[in-house]
């Protein structure tokens, strides 16, 4: 076995990879991810090389590698996740248009339900949920989708700026499908 400061990268994985496969493991809790880490350590290890100024051991210089690795890794993770969970706002641009206006076959869908029994129970629950909004935003909604009235009118008659409108539409478009989801799925039990 070589002097750690004088290791040859052939060497690393035997005289390394136990130690930093540890800390990988007790770090992410997960034995693959921390397999892979490692070997992405190695390879940063080996391109890198001539990085190694010889101050410290290369276990050390290697640790530090793996360190940044583990934390790419984690915010690789959290990106992923955060990108597969549901949006509220991916889900309205399925029943709005980019004005913020229903889109017309949702408009005609909502309209008229396939079943007139559903179509008894939606309206109800989306009164209760209506007139759960704050005020300012169920006046909003009710504007532009009951009344039909345009941006211009809207921010005239409430005398609101137009991208106050729209925080206001956009916030009670999301609380208004929260509570309607949450009212039909209680609803139906």
């Amino acid at each position: 076995m070589t002097s750690a400061s004088t290791s040859e990268p052939e060497d690393w994985v035997e005289e390394y990879g136990d130690a930093l496969y540890r800390y990988a493991v007790s770090r992410l809790r997960d034995a693959t991810a921390a397999e892979e880490v490692v070997q992405q350590t190695f390879v940063a290890g080996l391109e890198h090389q001539s990085q190694f100024a010889g101050r410290g051991t290369h276990q050390g210089w290697l640790m530090g590698i793996l360190k940044r690795k583990i934390i790419d890794f984690i915010r690789d993770q959290r990106r992923m996740t955060s990108s597969e969970s549901v949006d509220p706002s991916d889900s309205l641009n399925l029943y709005f248009d980019e004005r913020g206006r229903w889109k017309k076959s949702m408009r005609e869908t909502l309209l008229q339900p396939l079943d007139s029994i559903d179509r008894a129970e939606f309206w109800p629950i989306f009164q209760k949920c209506l007139a759960a909004l704050p005020e300012k935003q169920s006046g909003v909604f009710a504007l532009r989708e009951m009344e039909e009235l345009n941006s211009t009118e809207i921010c005239k008659e409430l005398n609101i700026t137009p991208s106050n409108l729209w925080v206001l539409l956009h916030r009670a478009r999301i609380r208004l499908a929260r509570c309607i989801k949450l009212r039909w799925l209680q609803e139906k039990e």
